[in-house]
């Protein structure tokens, strides 16, 4: 039997010996098989969410999953293997299988398991990341929570009218475990409620928009008259939209769509984008990417946090790291393969599901916030377009120029003056980077936030 050392991620993680005796028995089997090495990962999960339209239940979605991966290595090669049926007569024809296909596969001088001296150990860290709520809600409740959300919405205007109003939570487990000993497993719990209004004017005009949260914990919820009232309010202020004349304006990105922003800065210093040299910020490492002040931090320690972690997908300790730090760039999203293809260390981003090799992940994700509130910002401005909503986004990878569909607000000297639509903001990324400032209005919402943002001198098409 395989001698590993079981580590736990987050409270009332979910221990099941049978599966733990399950999975050690296929990394043996892989073993005896012919495999130099290999890995195992083993997800479960349930959940239930109820959707609402007209004060009468529309959907009820209840999930039950419990899938196995298994990773083997043969010299060089590697194959990838998935089952969601465990009796011994399946998990064995899986590990053939495996081994069939790593034999076949072409060479990959980077493959392999994580470098031993890097994964994470039980004396590393002790935080309680608080990832796991026990509690199951009943379908009524759920039920009840929709419905609130959408009577708050209807209520708000009688040219409100429904698109969706759900709730819902999932129960998550995750188990991974390597032919070299390490044992890692973490349990999440997620808990939401969104509604989605649609706003009508007398001459017939709609416009939809709409609000949604997602907590570990139920009771970190908002209220749901919260949500349903804030999606009726941006629905009925988007009616009345105008299309502006085209040129360079400064642009305002809201805290709704602001973390898209930065999402495009993650995917451009992924490590297997930069090992594929297919990245236009390949060569920006340590530079000045960004202003001076500028920070954007990676936080996988947050207690709650929807990304929170101790340990990567490959086993990987994880640290809290500044991305950019005072504006520059200070490392790639590196997995173990991609490490090793650039010659450098893991960093703790490896991300996986059971059907493949790792990817590149960040974790909590905070761009910091400056010190002018989202009106000072469009003061500073002047005139300019404030984005509420982003759409069909467009990315050269290798130079940086990027499209998206838009719409929002036209300010004017601090203020919104009215609804703007069927937009186009264009730019080149590193020019964005370089010139975004950052408004004071950040709130941790999810696992990647930002605050406002303005970028001056944006080109926006219009008509």
């Amino acid at each position: 039997m395989l001698q590993t050392r079981n580590i736990t991620s987050g409270n009332n993680a979910h221990h099941d010996p049978v599966v733990t005796d399950r999975l050690e028995q296929v990394l043996s089997a892989a073993r005896a098989a012919g495999a130099d090495a290999a890995e195992v990962a083993f997800a479960q999960s349930r959940s239930l969410s109820i959707g609402v339209r007209n004060g009468e239940v529309e959907t009820v979605e209840r999930d039950e999953t419990a899938d196995l991966g298994l990773r083997v290595f043969v010299g060089q090669k590697q194959a990838v293997v998935s089952v969601s049926e465990f009796s011994p007569q399946t998990l064995q024809r899986t590990v053939e299988r495996a081994l069939i296909m790593a034999r076949i596969s072409p060479d990959d001088a980077f493959t392999g398991l994580a470098d031993p001296a890097l994964l994470y150990a039980p004396d590393d860290n002790a935080i309680d990341l608080q990832l796991f709520d026990p509690a199951e809600m009943p379908a009524e409740v759920l039920k009840d929570r929709a419905l609130t959300c959408e009577a708050a919405g209807l209520g708000l205007s009688e040219s409100i009218t429904t698109d969706s109003a759900s709730a819902g939570y999932s129960h998550s487990h995750w188990q991974f475990l390597t032919s070299d000993g390490f044992s890692g497993q973490q349990s999440s719990s997620l808990f939401f409620q969104s509604a989605r209004m649609i706003a009508t004017d007398a001459a017939g005009q709609m416009e939809r928009d709409g609000e949604g949260r997602s907590k570990q914990f139920y009771t970190d919820l908002p209220e749901p008259v919260d949500t349903g009232a804030l999606a009726a309010e941006r629905a009925l202020s988007a009616l009345g939209a105008r299309r502006i004349d085209s040129g360079k304006y400064p642009v305002i990105f809201d805290t709704r769509v602001s973390k898209s922003i930065v999402s495009l800065f993650l995917g451009a210093i992924s490590g297997p984008a930069i090992a594929r040299g297919s990245s236009y910020l390949k060569d920006r490492l340590h530079t000045q990417l960004f202003a001076p002040g500028i920070h954007i931090v990676d936080d996988p320690f947050r207690v709650r946090g929807l990304a929170s972690s101790l340990f990567d997908d490959e086993g990987v300790r994880v640290q809290k790291r500044h991305l950019i730090d005072n504006g520059v760039l200070t490392t790639w999203l590196l997995n173990t393969a991609s490490a090793r293809q650039l010659g450098l260390t893991s960093t703790g981003h490896a991300s996986r599901g059971l059907v493949g090799p790792a990817g590149a992940s960040a974790h909590n994700i905070t761009l910091m916030p400056g010190s002018s509130s989202q009106s000072d910002l469009m003061r500073d401005a002047g005139q300019g377009v404030l984005i509420t909503s982003m759409f069909g986004p467009n990315v050269n990878p290798d130079t940086g120029d990027w499209s998206v569909g838009a719409s929002g607000f036209w300010f004017d000297q601090g203020e919104t003056k009215y609804p703007v639509n069927e937009l186009t903001v264009a730019g080149n990324l590193i020019d964005i980077f370089a010139r975004l400032i950052p408004g004071s209005d950040l709130e941790i919402k999810g696992a990647n936030d930002a605050p406002s943002l303005l970028i001056d001198g944006l080109s926006v098409g219009g008509k």
